[in-house]
């Protein structure tokens, strides 16, 4: 199976030439270090910057450079900083082509849920909310199964939702799925390694099988 960095550099395959796109906190992040060179693309963190570069080399950190999560980059040559009003006008008026975030769970009718609740996981619900009212092109970077082996992957999320049908696409670290409009998980690669039936086990909603599912290539 892939490891948060295998997800990330397959997301990065779905990033096209002149996208403008969100990177969430956590998996997304990492994606940045995978856009291929002959790819022309700005990154938004929505604490304030637009044109992120991939993560700095130990020991050339600025701590003033840091994306959502807090973590320490790098900037492009054009890159451009500004406040939050103004990052969230760009999220608000869907100039942004692609969301890549994170999720605790999400139903097989593309719900999403991935605030992070005071008091049981982790502090505050960062802006998902605003980007997934605003964005028409949502990928989710998350893991498969919880701590428990548990299905993040479900008929309906059990935690509260931070948006309703807007998921278009997951990668996790056994497949890349599709959230059909009807409803339903469509399969479209598996991991290196992963069969159909480690997927389908690990899988609570409903999932959709067409033909032979070719492995993911990274």
């Amino acid at each position: 199976m892939l490891d948060k960095n295998g997800i990330a550099k397959r997301i990065a395959k779905e990033v096209q030439d002149g996208f403008y796109v969100n990177l969430g906190i956590g998996i997304p992040t990492l994606v940045a270090n995978y856009i291929p060179e002959n790819v022309n693309v700005v990154l938004q963190s929505e604490n304030g910057l637009l044109g992120m570069g991939p993560f700095p080399i130990e020991g050339e950190e600025d701590p003033d450079f840091i994306n959502a999560g807090k973590q320490t980059i790098t900037t492009l040559p054009g890159s451009v900083f500004f406040d939050s009003a103004m990052s969230f006008g760009m999220i608000r008026a869907r100039k942004i082509n692609l969301t890549i975030l994170g999720a605790m769970e999400v139903s097989e009718n593309g719900d999403i849920a991935n605030w992070k609740i005071p008091g049981k996981m982790v502090k505050g619900m960062g802006g998902a909310m605003d980007l997934v009212a605003s964005a028409d092109n949502i990928i989710v970077a998350m893991q498969h199964v919880n701590k428990a082996g548990e299905s993040k992957l479900l008929k309906e999320c059990t935690l509260p939702l931070t948006g309703i049908k807007c998921v278009k696409k997951i990668v996790t670290e056994l497949a890349v799925l599709e959230v059909l409009p009807e409803g339903g998980f469509k399969l479209l690669e598996r991991a290196p390694g992963i069969s159909v039936e480690d997927i389908k086990n690990a899988t609570e909603g409903k999932l959709i099988i067409e033909g032979e599912i070719p492995e993911m290539v990274l």
